[in-house]
């Protein structure tokens, strides 16, 4: 998450859209940069609502900070968590080795899901329960959109380093499985596709 004072703006950063680059490009520019615990970092804007606005205005007198954030297609972002949960060194409670893609969704589509399918939704990321929405809200597939926005926000040039990829893997899915991520991810989807290319 970048806090940034005189662009009355703030990054939230969903997980697997490429917010450990935005933030090695921007954290040294921001006011207030948390790069380290993922539970910080990757604050959702309901938490940043409840805790972190009422705090920057009580801080700075000033509450008209605007949000932003990337959101990636449903399927490609879950597949990211898929390959990036193979990795060495990954606690084994985690881990999708030997787990194929189908499993995965399969997992991450069951009522309680187990450890390695734990990987929470894009929505809630970046909506709340009573219908807020990050002010500004981007495709991940649509970067040099995201990267036009921040430099007219920021008045500098943004370049993107490539940090934090996930390994190459498999990620085709079945008929079935599919329609299975449609459903668990109805509320993803109504979002990417409410968002133009």
């Amino acid at each position: 998450m970048l806090v940034f004072r005189k662009q009355r703006l703030v990054f939230l950063a969903t997980p697997k859209t490429g917010s450990t680059a935005i933030e090695a490009a921007l954290a040294d520019q921001a006011d207030l940069a948390i790069t380290k615990a993922p539970e910080l970092k990757h604050t959702p804007l309901g938490r940043y609502n409840r805790f972190l606005a009422p705090y920057l205005k009580a801080s700075l007198g000033e509450d008209a900070f605007e949000t932003c954030a990337l959101i990636r297609e449903p399927a490609d972002w879950l597949g990211s968590w898929y390959r990036y949960r193979q990795r060495d060194g990954v606690m084994p409670n985690r881990s999708t080795r030997n787990i194929s893609f189908d499993d995965f969704v399969h997992a991450y589509a069951a009522e309680k899901r187990p450890g390695f399918a734990q990987v929470g939704s894009q929505a809630q990321m970046v909506q709340t329960n009573d219908g807020a929405r990050v002010t500004h809200l981007f495709r991940y597939e649509d970067m040099p959109a995201f990267v036009a926005f921040l430099q007219d926000r920021l008045g500098q040039a943004v370049t993107l380093p490539r940090l934090n990829v996930s390994p190459a893997g498999q990620t085709l899915l079945g008929t079935e499985a599919q329609a299975m991520l449609r459903t668990a991810l109805a509320a993803d989807y109504a979002l990417y596709d409410s968002l133009h290319p």
